[in-house]
């Protein structure tokens, strides 16, 4: 079995609940960035020990959170000396809007992953897309390249939708199980 970190920001705790879900499935720790941008202690040591590191970050205006850029910026140290060379990587946002611009998000993450050496894992889920589908489908918002949630600027945490958790705790799973394989 392998070893599962997801390190995320949450601005307004939508995130968070999806890396909550995403962890659920992966069987992993939470590694979470605080709102000054900050892991908590022990944070980089259980980053160094996974073998796979999911990230998560809600996407604003365009892209990742401050918060979590700083901790992107700060992974400047292991990847100077490529101490997460060949992880297994994933990544997950959400936004208000169904489009949001989240691509433009799992795209920083990639790059971030890509940085440092890693290998990507994408859902494996093909779109709820056909004419028969619900908003609460599983990857009903149609991602390819990481997990993708939509939560209404006005809703709680609580009202995401399951379709949307179960889409994160699915591709949780996923990100596991490859990495199990690579670990093998």
């Amino acid at each position: 079995m392998a070893t599962v970190a997801v390190v995320y920001h949450s601005g307004y705790g939508h995130t968070g609940r999806m890396a909550q879900s995403v962890a659920e499935g992966a069987g992993a720790m939470l590694v979470a960035i605080d709102a000054e941008g900050n892991l908590p202690e022990g944070g980089w040591e259980t980053l160094m020990a996974a073998d796979a590191i999911i990230m998560g970050s809600p996407t604003y205006m365009g892209t990742v959170s401050w918060q979590f850029k700083k901790f992107a910026d700060a992974s400047s140290k292991p990847w100077f000396s490529q101490q997460w060379k060949d992880k297994v990587f994933a990544g997950f946002t959400n936004s208000a809007t169904m489009n949001g611009d989240k691509l433009s998000t799992l795209h920083y993450l990639f790059t971030l992953a890509m940085q440092h050496s890693g290998i990507w894992v994408g859902t494996g889920m093909l779109p709820s897309n056909a004419k028969a589908a619900q908003r609460n489908d599983i990857n009903y918002v149609g991602s390819f390249s990481g997990a993708m949630a939509q939560s209404p600027s006005d809703s709680s945490p609580a009202e995401m939708l399951p379709g949307d958790l179960e889409t994160a705790r699915l591709f949780g799973k996923r990100v596991a199980e490859t990495a199990a394989k690579f670990k093998g």
